[in-house]
């Protein structure tokens, strides 16, 4: 059987984790249309009789001072250099940027396959792929560049027999149940990371970071989930909690019922806000928050 690790990189907001979420047929990492929204190396696993497929879904490559962005970057590049394959992602609809000419050019100095996956074709000028995919043939040295849009499945399953063929013979990576590594702990903090990053604009999103304090399911069979909400000023903590706490409400609302569908089953959620100054900034922080440097 095929088998191995597929790191997928770009640069923020290319569509990188609705396109592993459409591979795998499952959510395994929160989407949004602001940057930094993948903050950690996320597995996606797909697995049949004949192959597994170990996506690498890796933080956005995004221009930010910050230490937690710099770790971030990080992990994208050392993913990139330990898989068996790299699949970097261009959003087609956003035209092509020499910032993606760029980064797809270091990328594809690897030495493992290389492919390149032009995303968002279905919102993208038609007339304008041709062009875009001679460009890309001509500066970027690929071993395949294929057009694809995740959100109708246009050339998804062409792109996945492309990445198996490229992949090499051996056992499972993974257990061949798993669909990621991810607890759902995890992902129960992802999913109120990811309400938050669509429900508040400019600079709040990118400085909250979500901490899970109880996560545990009752004898009757109810989830109750325990989140810390930590932000960077005290006028975001006004803004995220809002007037007479109807911002946060709403966020919850969103929140319990994504983590209830997710569950399968009912959530009590409980929240509360909190300010920590500078924490991206913060090596103690990042780590207690697990953004940790030898993570």
């Amino acid at each position: 059987m095929k088998s191995g690790t597929v790191a997928v990189v770009g640069r923020a907001n290319a569509g990188k984790s609705t396109l592993v979420n459409v591979l795998v047929g499952e959510k395994v990492s929160i989407v949004s249309p602001k940057p930094q929204t993948t903050r950690d190396r996320i597995y996606g696993v797909l697995t049949t009789e004949d192959y597994q497929i170990v996506f690498e879904d890796t933080p956005g490559i995004y221009k930010a001072s910050s230490l937690l962005n710099g770790r971030m970057q990080k992990t994208a590049r050392d993913t990139a250099e330990q898989t068996d394959l790299v699949l970097f992602v261009i959003d087609g609809h956003d035209g092509l940027k020499e910032e993606d000419l760029k980064e797809a050019c270091k990328f594809s100095e690897v030495s493992v396959p290389f492919l390149v996956a032009l995303t968002k074709v279905d919102i993208m000028p038609k007339e304008k792929i041709p062009q875009t995919l001679v460009t890309l043939s001509e500066r970027v040295k690929a071993d395949e560049i294929i057009p694809v849009s995740a959100r109708k499945g246009k050339n998804v399953d062409k792109l996945k027999q492309l990445l198996i063929s490229y992949l090499p013979e051996g056992g499972y990576v993974f257990d061949p149940d798993a669909v990621s590594d991810k607890s759902e702990r995890f992902m129960i903090g992802e999913i109120m990371r990811e309400k938050i990053l669509l429900k508040f604009d400019k600079e709040i999103p990118h400085g909250v970071a979500v901490t899970v304090n109880d996560f545990h399911k009752r004898e009757d069979g109810i989830y109750e989930v325990d989140i810390d909400v930590v932000c960077e000023k005290p006028n975001h903590k006004a803004i995220i909690i809002g007037k007479q706490g109807k911002a946060l409400k709403e966020v919850n609302t969103f929140a319990r019922q994504s983590m209830e569908k997710f569950l399968g089953a009912k959530v009590f959620l409980t929240t509360f806000v909190k300010v920590k100054e500078n924490w991206r900034d913060r090596p103690d922080l990042l780590k207690q928050y697990g953004y940790s440097e030898d993570k």
